[in-house]
């Protein structure tokens, strides 16, 4: 025979209903109420749990991974497109394409011009003599400031100068505008200049609230370089452009070595 199952209640209860709501209980899955609906405190206080604490994503799921951040695609690209533009001009220069032809004309058509003191003096600002100390004044002021992995980077990328020009020089072996010499790719001068300014320049915007003062700086000595090497017939276009290139990349690995760390207070 079947049982019909008897309704159970208290001894209070009056009848066989089923069990009611008792008012100004934390009811857990009811929307719109204090502390329910989502894995929250009666109390609306946050959990203390991890998951409580994280972020939805864009399509609302838990735990999403944030963003990583995007300089680094950008510095590596650029690094990238330096390094293969100087690989093609290194090319040209080695198996004496057809870039040199229209580089040898812009060069001679260029050298001699503009005043001859001026250009040298902007020549000048390629030399090791003077480079050189203003980057040391700028390790130091790092060094000084604490801030001395940025300091042994710059050093670093200085260092690396002669030890990836010399060899390039000795391996082109290219003949200079007006001289019968060889060993002008690149252009040790420009490349010395750009690394050394642009490394001061890098160094002293971490401690500098105007930090564009110091990069224009450099971009303008830099420039100054370059021109008067080419006007006073030092170098050919190519032999600078190429510099150009080679210090980039110094540079970007320079940046990035450096931007790892904050620069102490």
């Amino acid at each position: 025979m079947r049982e019909t199952p008897r309704p159970q209640g208290t001894a209070g209860d009056a009848g066989p209903e089923l069990p009611q709501r008792r008012p100004g209980r934390a009811i857990a899955h009811t929307a719109g109420a204090s502390g329910s609906g989502t894995p929250h405190r009666s109390d609306g206080r946050p959990p203390h749990t991890p998951r409580g604490a994280r972020q939805t994503g864009p399509t609302g799921h838990l735990g999403t991974i944030p963003p990583v951040p995007r300089w680094p695609v950008l510095l590596v690209s650029t690094a990238g497109a330096l390094l293969a533009l100087f690989l093609v001009i290194t090319w040209q220069v080695l198996a004496d394409g057809p870039l040199l032809d229209p580089d040898e004309r812009l060069g001679l058509e260029l050298a001699g011009r503009g005043p001859a003191p001026l250009a040298d003096l902007f020549a000048d600002l390629g030399n090791m003599q003077v480079a050189v100390p203003v980057l040391a004044c700028a390790v130091l002021v790092a060094w000084l400031r604490h801030d001395r992995r940025a300091a042994v980077y710059a050093v670093l990328a200085m260092a690396a100068v002669p030890a990836l020009v010399v060899p390039l020089k000795l391996w082109t072996d290219r003949q200079g505008p007006l001289t019968q010499a060889t060993g002008y790719f690149p252009s040790g001068h420009t490349t010395t200049a750009m690394v050394a300014y642009g490394a001061a320049a890098l160094l002293l915007a971490r401690h500098l609230r105007r930090t564009w003062v110091t990069l224009v700086a450099a971009v303008l000595l830099t420039a100054a370089t370059s021109a008067g090497l080419v006007l006073r017939g030092y170098h050919w276009p190519l032999d600078v452009v190429a510099a150009w290139c080679l210090s980039g990349v110094l540079l970007l690995a320079l940046r990035a070595g450096t931007r790892s760390g904050q620069p102490p207070e």
